[in-house]
């Protein structure tokens, strides 16, 4: 395996803001996925970033933890080398937020709280070449399992209207149907309950149609222009036209299905596709068949004020991804958990630079 040309080497004097960042925050991160590791490798992405090339500074990551933000800041100098990576058009790469939500939610329904969050249901399966009977759709990665085969699995409009009622898949009740989306649309959720417990729930599985935003439906339509869609105006439009709420949501097919998981440490987010806790300001969704999770990514997007109220530019650790995270350019920020960390993520759409630091080993002539 070979790097893709699409990476172009830098020296770190190149990266804007390299010097100023808390690389101390991003190491702590890094650590994590250094641990899971051991337990399970990271899948080597398309664009060459071989996997076992990081086991010297994974190794290195267990057993010492730097002192101060100099002594992280040389170890990734140690370790790896910047290369730059483009969007496949040539031009800047796209950041978004993500982030993950707080609500109220109920262990049963009422009245007020009638929404369900649901857990993967027994006859959902997952659809791969192997199992995948003629006729379905390609895209389809889960399907119902049937006597006569796999066939698709209900949409988004089909199960809100009742097609897995009765089958005690509710792991939760909540107030809002448009906050139920939006946790769908993160994968991820701490649920205050009426009951007094904190409670988290995480991705599952999904229907498996393909994802479709109610931001993209309603700059279509005119009722929303384009530059200003963000989920606060997503979100305020819904409360304007509660009558039209289904009739937006369901155009995206997509039903995501969740898990129970423990909330064990409250300064940290869920854990995501890279099996490890997400770090709020640290943790990047990028596109994994390119990319190989644990890649450090530092992400310029000057323009992106947020965070910490200064130009973003800080290395970021990839541990996550997203159906509507693709391309080689294409990052998606973790913000953290609850209220503040939405009205960050909400705003998120800026272009960004894309810095992956690739291991010296991957990198002809690279030296110590």
């Amino acid at each position: 395996m070979s790097l893709s040309p699409l990476f172009v080497a830098r020296s770190f004097a190149d990266i804007p803001g390299w010097g100023d960042d808390d690389h101390l925050a991003a190491f702590a991160a890094f650590r994590r996925s250094a641990f899971h590791v051991l337990t399970k490798p990271y899948r080597s992405g398309a664009l060459g970033v071989d996997f076992s090339a990081f086991a010297e500074a994974y190794a290195e990551a267990r057993i010492v933890s730097p002192a101060n933000r100099s002594q992280a800041r040389a170890f990734f100098e140690r370790y790896f080398i910047p290369m730059n990576i483009r969007a496949e058009n040539g031009g800047s790469g796209l950041v978004t937020g993500f982030y993950e939500p707080e609500v109220e939610a109920s262990p049963v329904r009422t009245e007020r709280f009638s929404v369900p969050l649901l857990s993967r249901p027994a006859d959902l399966v997952d659809i791969d070449d192997a199992n995948r009977p003629p006729g379905l759709d390609p895209y389809l990665a889960f399907a119902r399992q049937t006597p006569e085969g796999p066939v698709e699995y209900p949409d988004r409009g089909d199960i809100e209207r009742g097609a897995l009622d009765r089958k005690g898949l509710e792991i939760a009740w909540l107030a809002d149907k448009v906050d139920a989306f939006f946790i769908h649309v993160q994968g991820a959720a701490r649920l205050n309950m009426t009951d007094g417990r904190l409670r988290r729930v995480t991705y599952a599985a999904k229907s498996g149609q393909r994802f479709t935003g109610p931001g993209k439906i309603l700059s279509e339509t005119g009722e929303i222009p384009l530059e200003k869609v963000t989920m606060q105006s997503i979100r305020a439009w819904f409360k304007a036209h509660p009558d039209r709420v289904d009739e937006i949501l369901w155009q995206n097919r997509s039903y995501i299905f969740f898990r129970e998981a423990d909330v064990e440490d409250a300064a940290l987010g869920p854990i995501a596709a890279a099996k490890v806790p997400l770090t709020p300001g640290r943790s990047i969704a990028v596109d994994r068949l390119l990319h190989t999770f644990g890649t450090p990514f530092h992400i310029d997007a000057p323009s992106l004020i947020a965070f910490d109220a200064k130009p973003f530019r800080r290395l970021m650790i990839a541990q996550d991804t997203g159906s509507a995270i693709t391309g080689p350019a294409r990052g998606d920020l973790f913000a953290g958990s609850g209220d503040a960390a939405g009205e960050i993520a909400g705003v998120v759409r800026h272009a960004a630079d894309f810095h992956a630091l690739i291991p010296r080993a991957l990198v002809p002539g690279a030296n110590r």
